[in-house]
């Protein structure tokens, strides 16, 4: 057995090489990496082990959105742990009983019941299986441009090149949906974009076969692929067809929901009600790992009777259960929600479009409440994107100058923690502006 390389006091090189000799990691060739050793974290900043600071612009993968190391929350997970550290899914608990209906408090009208997953994959794997089997149907049309997971269904149903080695479900369909900047569908407009998206989504569930259809799964906001703002009639457009044709609508809002769009979710910015909600990330900041789905009223009633066949060890798991009241309890008091989309229309909307006026780079802002992207580009008259060696180079920049980012392809995501302030905003847009203006 090798002796252990960590030492007291920890630095950068000691943590990266012992990181990188045990852990294999994710979506990566694991010979080349090189990953910032975090060493703590307070609000929106985080510090690594020789004590450099950063401003978080990534909120990690877009899910803490309450901050770092919130008192209220670390609090209610130490309570919890001292009190119950675990208990299986099959008995009744307190906390999983409040962090429940907690979460119904702002779900639509019509939903009474949450399953409890580990995280959001899982989320999006049962509710598609309870589309499936409330319907009797198999099959579920989700977008190219989208991203639900890396589990069986769920990445199938994922739009992105991660579907492309790990196909092995069956019963999934892919649609385009709009998305102005680069459409597929010749639009000048977004009414046009949307508008022609929507017939292509329903030719598809026409020339599927209706009746073999159990779902349509739609992101709120496709965040990975690109914050892709949908049009409310887009949006609408789809739920209508869904319920023309008995499809159920599924809509995730692992990434988009609690706070991040600067509602609770980010579905109420467009006028609908889904059938099926998955959820994750924001809704406890990822502090312990969880997920779950939102059922509406019928189709929970399909399992009144009938055994749902689905479960996992740690559905409701009470550390998790804390941190999610803890959490709601923490945005609903400090105004949490409004202050992401306060500073998303004062702050980062305004300051991002001025950045595109005067920087040829950018190609398209895009966004809301504290969930923007900027899709960068080599040449704005044929929106070539800007090449992944030009994208390495700009995060580098961006990590030197001390804002950790959010790069995705071509494309600096925007997307702090929710508790930002107007000042922490500025300062990281102002060392973006910065690094590409000086590229």
């Amino acid at each position: 057995m090798s002796q252990s390389p960590f030492i007291q006091p920890s630095d950068n090189a000691t943590i990266t090489a012992a990181d990188t000799g045990h852990v294999f990691h994710s979506w990566s060739a694991q010979g080349a990496l090189a990953p910032l050793p975090i060493a703590s974290g307070s609000g929106v900043k985080v510090w690594d082990f020789d004590g450099k600071e950063y401003l978080d612009f990534s909120s990690q993968l877009v899910n803490v959105n309450i901050g770092y190391q919130h008192p209220a929350v670390v609090t209610a997970i130490q309570e919890q742990a001292a009190r119950l550290a675990t208990i299986g899914p099959a008995y009744a608990n307190d906390a999983r009983a409040k962090a429940a209906q907690k979460i119904l408090e702002h779900a639509p009208e019509g939903f009474h019941k949450i399953f409890f997953t580990n995280g959001g994959a899982d989320a999006i794997e049962n509710a598609i299986r309870m589309a499936r089997l409330h319907t009797g149907r198999d099959k579920v049309i989700s977008r190219y441009r989208s991203y639900h997971g890396n589990t069986g269904a769920a990445i199938v149903a994922t739009g992105d090149w991660r579907r492309i080695p790990n196909e092995y479900a069956t019963g999934h369909v892919h649609v385009f949906g709009p998305y102005p900047y680069r459409s597929n569908f010749w639009a000048t407009t977004p009414e046009e974009d949307s508008a022609r998206a929507l017939e292509h989504l329903e030719r598809t569930v026409v020339a599927e076969g209706p009746s073999s259809i159990a779902a349509i799964l739609l992101e709120a906001i496709p965040g990975t692929a690109g914050v892709i703002m949908p049009t409310a009639e887009y949006m609408q457009g789809a739920r209508e067809i869904a319920t023309r044709y008995g499809i159920m609508l599924i809509i995730d809002e692992v990434m988009a929901g609690f706070g991040r769009t600067g509602k609770w979710l980010a579905h109420e910015h467009f006028g609908i009600t889904p059938d099926l909600i998955t959820f994750a990330k924001g809704v406890n900041s990822g502090y312990v790992p969880a997920g779950g789905v939102m059922i509406s009223d019928p189709i929970a009633k399909t399992f009144d009777d009938r055994v749902f066949p689905g479960g996992l060890t740690y559905s409701g798991h009470p550390l998790a259960m804390a941190s999610i009241v803890a959490t709601i309890e923490a945005m609903e008091s400090e105004g949490i929600v409004e202050n992401a989309a306060t500073i998303g229309e004062t702050v980062i909307g305004p300051r991002l479009e001025a950045m595109a006026e005067r920087l040829d780079v950018i190609g398209e802002v895009r966004g809301v409440g504290v969930f923007w992207a900027m899709e960068l580009v080599a040449d704005p008259a044929t929106k070539e994107p800007l090449p992944a060696a030009e994208m390495g180079a700009i995060k580098k920049a961006l990590m030197d100058h001390g804002l950790l980012p959010f790069i995705a392809d071509n494309r600096i995501h925007v997307v702090p923690p929710c508790v930002i302030t107007a000042d922490e905003a500025e300062t990281g847009l102002a060392i973006i502006e910065k690094v590409l203006s000086e590229r």
